[in-house]
């Protein structure tokens, strides 16, 4: 880099050591130098401007068991910052908050009416956020970006274009009306894909850059990562082939409980797990639905993995062995079918690891000017 202007230089290596010190731990002066290849001067101003900006701290020395004066030691500020993740659905709303290094440090889960009108719905997501926030004493201004998941399409700038479930939510500018309450981007996803993101990150696909992520509720939709990335479309509404009724993947949770009940669904899932021989029955004949629309999927992004998600899937279940026994011999090359690991939490978590990569996008560009906390941009 010859030449380079050197507030570039000075941006450049602010980068490599925040993420050297974020991603590495607690090291010394020394040790962090090293890690990045800076000299120990260039190093030491660097956390000097990383410190004034709230990014990193000096902790106490180590005593240790020579002579002379411990090294001081430097840690990344994972407290600087928080990210909201909000899973809105239609009888519920569940939230999680994770510092800066996606270690979450609350949850909670809010009752909404299923039958509420948009302009409700999203007073009550409002109402929940705040009192969540002041239960676990993360001021608003802490948040360095939200990220909510949703039934339905969603396009770019965060309207739901398209969704059945809950009334009245297609159309919602759901990243508009949410972004009133915040100063930070807010970011709006697909339910299925943020559970694809969830899975990658924390659950049964970690690692797997080529996934389908089945997400198994009311209806059943799917999201998929290609290359470790999510593949939204031009307009968002990339993998929802359960538009297309010949390939099985409406009315999940009516084809087991006659009616669409998430609760009588389950309790259909949890009585075929006990050996109940009519809802194995039932559950069989979903599977063998659903089966097509999965395999298309899959057919058509060749994926490692096929991760099943959502209330309906549970970790090992009856609905995710039998997926797996139709699914395969409908693939032309070999794929695993797994349960997801997550539980309740894989939109919540998914949607955190999305607020997360906005942060980073922020911390880590070279673009502009160093701030401590992320502008306000979001889509």
């Amino acid at each position: 880099m010859l030449g380079a202007d050197p507030s570039v230089l000075r941006r450049l290596n602010s980068a490599a050591t925040l993420r050297a010190l974020r991603d590495g731990g607690e090291a010394t002066l020394s040790e962090l130098a090293a890690r990045v290849g800076l000299s120990r001067p260039t190093t030491e101003g660097v956390l000097g401007e990383l410190i004034r900006r709230g990014l990193a701290a000096e902790d106490a020395p180590r005593p240790g068991a020579g002579l002379g004066r411990p090294a001081r030691r430097y840690r990344f500020r994972a407290e600087a910052g928080h990210a909201l993740g909000i899973d809105i659905r239609a009888h519920r709303v569940r939230l999680l908050v994770a510092d800066l290094t996606g270690e979450v440090v609350g949850g909670r889960s809010t009752a909404l009416d299923p039958l509420a009108p948009a302009g409700e719905r999203i007073a009550a997501v409002r109402a929940a956020v705040m009192a969540f926030l002041g239960a676990v004493r993360v001021g608003r201004r802490s948040l360095w970006a939200v990220a909510a998941g949703t039934p339905g399409v969603v396009a770019p700038d965060g309207t739901v274009t398209s969704c059945t479930v809950p009334p009245g939510w297609a159309g919602v500018r759901l990243a508009r009306e949410l972004g009133r309450s915040f100063r930070c981007p807010v970011l709006v996803e697909n339910d299925a894909n943020l559970a694809a993101l969830a899975e990658r990150w924390r659950g049964a696909a970690r690692a797997t850059d080529d996934v389908v992520c089945v997400y198994a509720a009311l209806d059943a939709g799917t999201g998929a990562l290609i290359g470790g990335r999510l593949h939204r479309g031009r307009r968002g509404a990339a993998g929802e082939v359960g538009m297309l009724p010949e390939l099985g993947l409406r009315d999940t949770a009516a084809a087991l409980a006659g009616e669409p009940s998430l609760d009588r669904a389950v309790r259909v899932l949890d009585a075929a797990a006990a050996g109940d021989e009519a809802a194995k029955a039932l559950v069989n004949a979903l599977a063998a639905r659903m089966a097509r629309g999965v395999a298309a999927m899959a057919l058509a992004l060749d994926p490692e993995m096929i991760v099943v998600a959502g209330p309906l899937a549970g970790s090992g279940g009856p609905l995710v062995d039998e997926l797996r026994r139709r699914v395969r011999p409908l693939c032309l090359a070999p794929v695993r079918v797994e349960g997801s690991r997550l539980g309740d939490e894989a939109v919540g978590l998914g949607a955190v690891r999305l607020a997360l990569d906005r942060i980073d996008e922020d911390l880590f560009r070279l673009d502009h000017a160093a701030s401590t906390a992320p502008r306000r941009r979001g889509r």
